[in-house]
């Protein structure tokens, strides 16, 4: 019997549980070398400019190669290039485990983000396999793990780095990762639902290369300088290539990504807010950490170690875990254009509490558990969105768009916020001031608030009703 018949009768309560393995493995990746960045800047006897390529260059394979990967999966079959995906995921982190030297484990790292189309491939194996009425809570459930495994990996790096060293920040997940192709080479099923055609190549280096300039700009930015003649430069070429993409696309017979469907008001409304709602999520793995390890003496730090701060994350962890339980009673009952708005808003309201009110430890607990609730809707209805807007040939590439969005937008918002603890320093200690932090956590808050504005504009159509649906502009 091959492995096909068999993951045709698997249920979908077991495919669901292997699609998130490697989703929560990769998601994990993402954050969890963050905190033990100096950790291993020592160990590798880098330097801090150079280190920090750890972080940017996973972030810069990850944004070029998700959507590439989604329309791959389209055309020649979900399941096949999951299992492929999930390979070379491990290979990166193996990579990345055994490396002594920086540039191996920036190697390890490049094609440790190229996996990045593990969301949009399990997208699109959920629609195509699931019961019409699981479907959207599936689908919340998996996009809550980007989240969910973010906020996991800074909680678990402190205390892996203390007890261990480095190397096992990528041991750990890649027990997970060989695991999780196994299982699914063995249970998930190939989906007969294809997208005829190829890879526009043209097209796919054009976005690559559009995508690279403007996360490279946005990443440095903060050393740079906002207005710098570089960061100015990388912007203006950007979105030059990113222009010649388009136009590329437009006029292309079998076009990487279908430029009507770009346009269609339920995708590109869907994809503004996404932009909006990853400034969220990533900002508050960079803020809240380093808010709370602030030495006492600044008058506002709790002078936590990195294992503590990471904790400070983990009733945001949980509570999203725990949204992403009811995602598929929300939408069923309200839509997921109301719970896209009711995530924005509480995700709003948690920020504005940091920002007002971050004297007591309970209080940024209450804040992170808020986070974990705003985000935890908010993801699982973005990606219910995007579903219920496309036809279901096209749910790979369009899901692998909306994941890049919110990557840009975290990209942009830990920038931004780096910039603003970095321009408000006290001369006296060398650390930032209480009111950067306010003005990081306003800005996060205001994000919010412009996401709730767009959202507004969505399609009120927000259940998922035929899995063929092809809604209007």
């Amino acid at each position: 019997m091959s492995s096909t018949d068999v993951a045709r009768r698997s249920p979908p309560t077991l495919t669901l549980a292997v699609l998130s393995l490697g989703a929560v493995s990769y998601s994990l990746l993402q954050s969890l070398v963050a905190p033990a960045l100096p950790d291993i800047q020592e160990a590798t006897g880098a330097s801090a400019s150079a280190v920090s390529w750890i972080l940017t260059s996973y972030l810069l394979a990850a944004s070029v190669a998700t959507p590439i990967l989604g329309r791959l999966g389209d055309i020649h079959g979900k399941e096949r290039v999951l299992f492929w995906v999930l390979v070379a995921l491990g290979v990166g982190t193996l990579m990345s485990a055994v490396a002594t030297s920086l540039p191996l484990l920036i190697a390890g790292r490049i094609v440790q983000g190229a996996a990045g189309g593990i969301f949009p491939l399990a997208f699109s194996i959920i629609r195509d396999e699931f019961p019409r009425e699981r479907v959207a809570g599936a689908i919340g459930m998996m996009s809550s793990l980007l989240g969910i495994g973010g906020g996991l990996g800074v909680v678990l790096a402190g205390v892996i780095v203390d007890n261990l060293s480095y190397h096992w920040l990528f041991w750990i997940p890649l027990v997970a990762i060989v695991a999780s192709a196994a299982l699914t080479w063995r249970y998930v099923p190939e989906s007969p639902v294809r997208a005829p055609g190829s890879i526009n190549w043209t097209g796919a280096l054009l976005l690559s290369l559009g995508l690279s300039v403007l996360l490279l700009g946005v990443s440095q930015a903060s050393d740079w300088g906002w207005g710098s003649p570089k960061t100015l430069a990388m912007l203006v070429v950007a979105l030059l290539v990113l222009g010649a993409w388009i136009r590329n696309e437009t006029g292309a017979t079998d076009p990487l990504v279908d430029m009507r469907m770009m346009r269609i008001r339920g995708v590109w409304t869907t994809n503004a807010a996404a932009l909006l709602v990853g400034v969220g999520l990533y900002t508050s793995f960079i803020l809240i950490p380093q808010f709370v390890q602030e030495p006492t003496s600044t008058g506002y730090g709790f002078g936590s170690s990195v294992t503590a701060a990471g904790l400070f994350l983990l009733p945001s962890t949980v509570a999203m875990l725990l949204v992403g339980q009811f995602t598929g009673k929300i939408e069923r009952r309200f839509g997921a254009r109301a719970s896209l708005l009711a995530g924005c808003a509480v995700t709003a309201a948690a920020y504005a509490l940091l920002a007002f009110a971050h004297t007591e430890h309970w209080q940024v607990y209450l804040a992170s558990a808020l986070l974990g609730v705003g985000l935890g809707l908010s993801f699982a209805a973005l990606a219910n969105l995007i579903v219920v807007a496309v036809r279901q040939d096209q749910t790979g590439i369009a899901t692998g768009m909306n994941t890049v969005m919110r990557t840009i937008g975290g990209a942009v918002g830990a920038q931004l916020a780096g910039t603003i603890l970095a321009g408000t320093l006290v001369a006296a200690t060398g650390l930032p001031s209480e009111g950067a932090y306010t003005a990081g956590f306003l800005m996060c808050a205001g994000a919010l608030v412009v996401a709730i504005a767009i959202s507004v504009a969505i399609p009120g159509r927000g259940r998922i009703t035929a899995a063929t649906a092809v809604p209007a502009d």
